[in-house]
């Protein structure tokens, strides 16, 4: 059994994601997560099939040995013998039974093979068709820069035509265009798609990114069944066609399965991109709203005591005077230089001395407004 790479998935175009390194590069893996558990199924029952095999080989040989012994103890009429052949086939008895049940183990086994969902994995072998395709040469691996460059370049030239390929919705509509069009048969078009999807279900357009994650399946899987035949996608194409439409009920459930796993895989993305947007629409918020010293005044008020915080609510200057007056001078001080900072308090008086002495200021001049309020 072909194991199919993933690892297309993990560099592709998110203009939202960028960084240093590859500005337009999102790492995360869309499809070898997905890819990676069935094969790990697939091995853990193939493993199991070898095992009940060899243990069916196993009782084979221990029945002909018991049964070779029973003949030869046949043979013998001493009393020794006698006595040795009735053990004998009693062994071969419990010998055949065991044989028995692990025959019915084997057959149990392939049973459930032949049930099995249908998958990339298991249709994408030599024999599948008898079409005559171009083999792919090897080529050295391409850099980050390489594929992103190639990417763009792609999509600038076609752009309308994979946009138009990911709205069609019948089979025969999907093969046709691509045929018309075979050059859209390639990573950069499934790339493209994905993109397409996690934009349109950010949007909200929840219909629309269902239709294009259609077609991305569709292109994923042609990429697949291509790197398994180790021929060119353009070549292969209309051999996936050719089994999606007569397929039976097994293979649609395998097609829909990973259909459904990849929209849920767009869904978190988008969700992702989402929360992220959001954080930093509140990042800017929250910088628009610095004061002089660099301090949130929303995070300053909120760590004010109540009565301060009453005396703010109301823009009451003479609450606020009396408030300060009845707290401790230290604890005072600390709230007014944070409310200067934030912007919160914007005091009358300067001073060129440094923080220390302007904040001292600011703590005086509202004592001295408390005491003038009260000679008057």
């Amino acid at each position: 059994m072909s194991r199919i790479d993933y690892s297309v998935w993990d560099h592709i175009e998110v203009s939202d994601d960028e960084d240093d390194t590859h500005p337009n590069i999102d790492t995360p893996s869309l499809f070898r997560w997905r890819h990676q558990a069935r094969v790990e199924r697939m091995e853990d029952f193939n493993k199991k099939g070898e095992e009940i095999e060899k243990t069916v080989r196993e009782c084979k040989r221990k029945v002909a040995e018991a049964q070779k012994k029973v003949q030869e103890l046949s043979i013998s009429t001493s009393d020794d013998a006698k006595k040795e052949l009735t053990k004998a086939q009693a062994e071969e008895k419990k010998l055949k039974k065991e044989e028995r049940e692990w025959e019915k183990k084997m057959e149990e086994h392939i049973r459930e093979e032949k049930k099995m969902p249908w998958n990339v994995d298991t249709l994408s072998k030599e024999g599948f068709s008898k079409s005559i395709v171009n083999v792919i040469p090897d080529s050295s691996e391409e850099t980050e820069e390489e594929k992103e460059k190639k990417h763009k370049t792609f999509v600038e030239k076609n752009e309308k035509q994979i946009k138009h390929f990911g709205m069609l919705r019948r089979w025969d509509d999907s093969q046709k265009y691509l045929s018309d069009n075979p050059h859209l048969v390639c990573e950069e078009t499934a790339n493209y798609l994905v993109i397409m999807c996690i934009d349109l279900e950010v949007e909200e357009k929840h219909a629309l990114m269902e239709q294009v994650a259609h077609q991305t399946i569709v292109m994923q899987f042609i990429l697949e069944l291509a790197k398994s035949l180790k021929v060119d996608p353009r070549g292969c194409f209309r051999q996936f066609f050719a089994k999606i439409k007569t397929a039976d009920q097994q293979y649609q459930d395998a097609f829909n399965d990973e259909l459904e796993s990849f929209k849920e895989r767009v869904r978190g993305r988008a969700k992702i991109r989402i929360e992220k947007a959001m954080k930093e629409y509140e990042e800017e918020e929250r910088q628009k709203r610095l004061g002089p010293g660099g301090l949130d005044p929303v995070e300053v008020y909120e760590s004010l005591p109540a009565e301060m915080q009453k005396c703010f609510d109301e823009k009451d200057i003479g609450m606020l005077q009396e408030v300060i007056s009845k707290m401790d001078p230290t604890e005072a001080k600390v709230h007014m230089k944070r409310c200067i900072e934030s912007g919160l308090w914007v005091p009358n008086s300067k001073t060129d001395d440094g923080d220390e002495k302007e904040e001292d200021a600011t703590y005086e001049e509202v004592k001295q407004k408390e005491e003038e309020t009260k000679k008057e």
